[in-house]
């Protein structure tokens, strides 16, 4: 008995040992999170995953001195330099970080740091995203200050293809070689499965969280970035004309109806960026400035629009500017008209 007992714990044994496999090593190689005390910060941290960036806002002594980040990568992951490392800023504002996976995989983040104080726009250096193939605006030596819905459109099953999406490069420009153009285009079947009839071309300053980009879009444009003193003026230059046929957002032509483009500059208080379900009734706001009329512009048009003072502030908080552009002016309820192009050019926010 003594040794059938044995051969049945034994079998069991074998057999529990061969049901159980061994947990696969995580292929993850993600920065999670990283952390940099809010003293020396202008506007929270933003991690583009989509594009491996970490884009950083630091204080004019924060940037000479340094800083020491804090972080989480995935599990089981290592990165270099690693977490609590000081990061000194070398004169290419550009540093990287690379993490290497449990299984080996490795991936490389590129920290851009924002704080140009520049405030003054021609559009014309484009570049190419190396996976979804869309175009997106680099100034002042930076890639991270402007951003569009494209990222999020990408998700949606566009074609791979710069002129298949709505914000993308154009030769018809007021100055230079360059200008950006904005077009409203229809959905595709999985934005339609949604309730997403159609994108509507958007350029705006801030960043774009792909991680919201289906599930709540509207909280997907994060828009803002430092700003410091009192702007007094919006300038630029524009061109606008209107789709034939508007519709409403499931899509039905609404007769009569006329799309219109919208241009607008938002000074708010604080450092956590505005989206699109706030930017204009959030109470951190303190000044606007805004085109007063978005309708046909056949030729290169001026604006300068002086910024209205919300409520009172006195230009030494920190603050973010948002500058916000769209072909179709309800855009944002995937409302407007099929083809609807704005170009813009020479932006400047004047102090």
């Amino acid at each position: 008995m003594k040794l059938k007992k044995l051969s049945y714990l034994t079998t069991l044994t074998i057999l529990l040992h061969a049901c159980i496999k061994d947990a696969p090593i995580n292929p993850e190689a993600d920065i999670e999170t990283f952390t940099i005390e809010k003293k020396y910060l202008t506007a929270d941290i933003f991690i583009d995953q989509a594009n491996k960036k970490i884009m950083l806002n630091l204080t004019p002594a924060a940037f000479k001195s340094g800083v020491t980040p804090v972080i989480t990568t995935s599990a089981g992951a290592s990165v270099s330099p690693g977490s609590g490392d000081s990061l000194h800023l070398d004169s290419s504002r550009v540093s990287e970080y690379v993490v290497t996976a449990a299984n080996g995989n490795k991936k490389i983040y590129t920290v851009e740091f924002g704080g140009m104080g520049i405030w003054k726009w021609d559009f014309e250096t484009w570049l190419l995203q190396d996976k979804d193939k869309y175009q997106y605006v680099e100034e002042h030596g930076s890639s991270s200050f402007w951003s569009s819905g494209n990222p999020g459109i990408a998700l949606s099953g566009v074609k791979k293809d710069p002129m298949e999406y709505p914000l993308r490069a154009s030769s018809d420009a007021y100055h230079g070689k360059s200008s950006a153009e904005l077009v409203t285009r229809t959905g595709t079947a999985l934005s339609a499965l949604l309730g997403i009839k159609l994108f509507a071309g958007s350029l705006f300053v801030g960043v774009f969280d792909s991680r919201n980009a289906m599930t709540a879009p509207l909280t997907a444009t994060q828009f803002g970035e430092p700003y410091s003193g009192k702007p007094l003026r919006f300038v630029g230059y524009y061109k606008y004309q209107p789709g034939e046929h508007y519709q409403d957002k499931a899509g039905n032509i609404v007769a009569g109806m006329k799309d219109s483009c919208s241009v607008y500059a938002v000074l708010f208080k604080g450092t956590t960026r505005l989206d699109a379900t706030n930017i204009h009734t959030s109470d951190r706001i303190v000044a606007t400035a805004s085109i007063p009329d978005g309708g046909p512009r056949t030729t290169w048009t001026r604006f300068d629009i002086p910024f209205k003072t919300v409520q009172p502030y006195t230009g030494t908080e920190k603050m973010m500017m948002a500058i916000v552009a769209s072909s179709s002016k309800d855009g944002d309820t995937y409302k407007g008209a099929i083809g609807s192009r704005l170009v813009l050019d020479s932006l400047e926010i004047v102090k």
